[in-house]
């Protein structure tokens, strides 16, 4: 674990009590640097008055809360990720679970942000099963520490750069204009369940909602880069046995499991951090 600056770990501990919110994992320096952000609105010099500050303005926690989880997405996001589970993840997946008389196909999306990520899966499962004579009973859960993102991710409504990347046919599909907005398809939202999760809660392994796991594919994307590598761990053995056997952990481009992970998961392919359990 790195050595944490006594202010900052006081700060944290701030949160901690008044807002339910831990932090503790968080890179020191990442936290820091957000927290210069709010200094710097604030008027305050260091991080002394600024933990004075906080003490004496309850609703500043808030403010800086949202530094903290500052949320960057969009639809389709890092495309050949995107291409890779359209094209082969996803078929082979789903004539595996044919040939194995499966009909159920469990998805967590863990760090879903504004929801643009567990909904562009939905789109892409609704493109291929609709070709498909045999359906699948398709369970997605999207999860973050963020609630206000969580309400709007449950509400579907984008601005221009979340659909930016959109291909045309899937925008036609399943998005109408709305002034300046961009609203989701109705039946792509329903296939969507949003609840707050944090990946440290120490009583549960998997978001409750999901009663037990046994997820077919886990996406964690551009979460852990967070994270110190210490909580790191935590997450990623939490992330491990929430998968089926042979389930896919879908990760961000500068994120791999630590060494011990090695004879557990195993990268699917060359050009994207997708991995495959290995044994149960």
């Amino acid at each position: 674990m790195e050595i944490i600056n006594p202010t900052l770990k006081n700060i944290l501990h701030l949160l901690e009590e008044k807002r339910g919110f831990d932090f503790s994992g968080y890179r020191s320096s990442m936290l820091e640097r957000r927290i210069q952000k709010r200094m710097y609105s604030t008027s305050c010099k260091n991080l002394s008055d600024y933990l004075e500050y906080l003490n004496y303005n309850p609703d500043e926690s808030d403010h800086l809360i949202n530094v903290f989880t500052i949320n960057v997405s969009r639809f389709f996001r890092n495309s050949l990720t995107w291409e890779y589970i359209r094209k082969i993840l996803l078929p082979d997946l789903y004539y595996e679970k044919i040939k194995a008389n499966d009909n159920s196909l469990r998805i967590w999306s863990a760090g879903c942000s504004y929801g643009e990520e567990p909904y562009s899966l939905a789109i892409i499962i609704n493109e291929l099963t609709s070709m498909e004579e045999d359906s699948l009973n398709l369970n997605i859960f999207a999860t973050d520490l963020d609630k206000k993102a969580i309400k709007l991710a449950s509400e579907g409504i984008y601005g221009f750069d979340s659909v930016k990347r959109v291909k045309y046919g899937i925008y036609k599909k399943y998005f109408t204009r709305d002034a300046e907005n961009y609203v989701l398809d109705q039946e792509i939202k329903k296939k969507v369940q949003f609840s707050f999760f944090d990946l440290l809660d120490k009583k549960h392994m998997v978001p409750p909602e999901s009663i037990f796991g046994g997820f077919d594919i886990v996406l964690c994307r551009n979460v852990l880069i967070y994270f110190d590598l210490g909580h790191q761990k935590i997450i990623f053995n939490k992330l491990y046995k929430s998968l089926n056997p042979n389930g896919y952990l879908i990760l961000g481009e500068s994120e791999v499991p630590g060494d011990e992970f090695k004879n557990k998961l195993q990268r699917d392919n060359s050009c994207c951090k997708i991995y495959r359990k290995v044994g149960h």
